[in-house]
């Protein structure tokens, strides 16, 4: 039988799945918006983009495994070059430096914390109708 407890554990789990994937489109939103960032010095390094990190987390209180944010880093790949030497970012070899991010795999990323953001969503609107139903069963 499933209990009101087990339901608030599942509201809890997909809130957590929610609040991540929130995250991780504040930095793909981070990323997309610095995709044609230079430095500010010439020959400096521009924006790097941005990577998050998930893990598995027991909350204590309530016996039940959720996801968190574990950390972010940054991708190490090689930045872009373009030959412009009246930029003011150019080294002293003419060329300026372009941020690593690539903007389809940043939108493939979008999509996909779209889809499970939705998905976490769909999860706690069956939970609050299945409640909801109980307690219509409960009072009648």
């Amino acid at each position: 039988m499933v209990t009101p407890t087990d339901m608030f554990k599942t509201l809890q789990i997909a809130a957590a799945g929610m609040k991540v994937q929130s995250q991780r489109l504040r930095v793909i939103g981070e990323n997309i918006a610095n995709a044609n960032s230079t430095s500010s010095e010439a020959g400096g390094d521009p924006y790097r983009r941005k990577m998050i990190s998930f893990e598995n987390a027991l909350d204590r209180s309530l016996g039940i495994n959720t996801v968190r944010v574990s950390g972010f880093s940054f991708d190490t790949a090689e930045f872009g070059k373009r030959f412009d030497p009246t930029h003011p970012s150019a080294g002293e070899d003419g060329y300026v430096l372009l941020p690593n991010v690539n903007a389809l795999i940043e939108m493939a990323d979008m999509r996909e914390a779209l889809r499970s953001y939705e998905a976490n969503l769909s999860v706690i609107e069956a939970s609050k109708s299945i409640l909801q139903k109980t307690i219509d069963l409960l009072s009648s």
